[in-house]
């Protein structure tokens, strides 16, 4: 088996070898709209299939693994911070309140594709000004989803409560894609 990661997260990539797995990163090229019929719910599997689909045909023995992460408050979706604006309206709105995490994996070969979400609940205490300022000058989360990384400063800090694996609040979640890799 070739397994091939289309992700440039450096976070995904330490998990999956973390994992035990050898395998090659690919770039795909495509544009992450989310159509406004998707469910916020939905949307994390519907981008990670969107991506699996815009990749080349696969040879026999190559499995594909893509992913994405959606965080999700109040039904409505957050997706990558534009700028330093954006990122500080974003934590502001998951300031002391509970939002939701949802990592999609799709796994393709050459025969077919699964395609799985899993989620997770986390709780913020109450963020300051201050705390949203020092945590984007000094982390710059502008590559993450919901403007935050669990794995940074603002996780260790400010998560009051979560349920559901952490590392799917991470980017990936490492018992899902375990599974399914060990059953191919």
């Amino acid at each position: 088996m070739k397994l091939l990661l289309a992700s440039q997260s450096p976070r995904r990539k330490e998990l999956l070898s973390n994992l035990g797995f050898t395998f090659e990163v690919v770039k795909i090229d495509c544009e992450e709209i989310v159509p406004e019929y998707i469910k916020v719910g939905d949307s994390a599997a519907y981008l990670s299939e969107l991506k699996a689909n815009a990749f080349r045909s696969l040879e026999d023995g190559e499995v594909l693994l893509t992913a994405d992460t959606v965080v999700a408050i109040d039904n409505q979706f957050l997706g990558k911070p534009a700028d330093e604006e954006d990122a500080t309206k974003m934590l502001k709105m998951l300031s002391g309140k509970t939002h939701q995490v949802y990592t999609g994996i799709t796994i393709r070969t050459p025969e077919k594709s699964i395609t799985e979400t899993d989620i997770a609940e986390v709780e913020f205490e109450d963020l300051t000004d201050q705390e949203i300022e020092y945590y984007i000058q000094r982390y710059q989360p502008f590559d993450k989803a919901g403007s935050y990384g669990i794995q940074e400063w603002l996780g260790m800090a400010k998560i009051k409560k979560m349920n559901g694996s952490f590392y799917t609040i991470m980017g990936l979640p490492t018992h899902l894609v375990y599974k399914i890799l060990k059953e191919i």
